[in-house]
């Protein structure tokens, strides 16, 4: 686990799944959907605006679908939160 707080969390699982994205071929452009999974609501909520800088500076102006769900914990349970991605890649 990397960082300890939200914002250092969701920093690197960005970047995680951006290189796993850009080793398949593709950019953030070809993200059609994330989905934020966070154990805590509030606490992204108050995040919001470094966690949008985040994103703008890792995948730039490319802003996919997105959708927060709150969820008791995640497998690690230092982990605050995880990201899931659809990409529509062309053919």
């Amino acid at each position: 686990m990397v960082g300890t707080s939200l914002p250092d969390q969701f920093a690197r699982a960005l970047a995680n799944m951006l290189t796993a994205l850009t080793a398949a071929g593709g950019t953030p452009a070809d993200l059609a959907r994330v989905t934020v999974y966070v154990t805590d609501v509030a606490a992204c909520r108050a995040s919001a605006p470094e966690l949008g800088r985040v994103r703008r500076e890792s995948a730039g102006r490319d802003h996919p679908a997105m959708a927060v769900v709150g969820i008791v914990r995640l497998w690690d349970e230092e982990a605050l939160v995880e990201l899931d991605g659809f990409v529509v890649l062309g053919g």
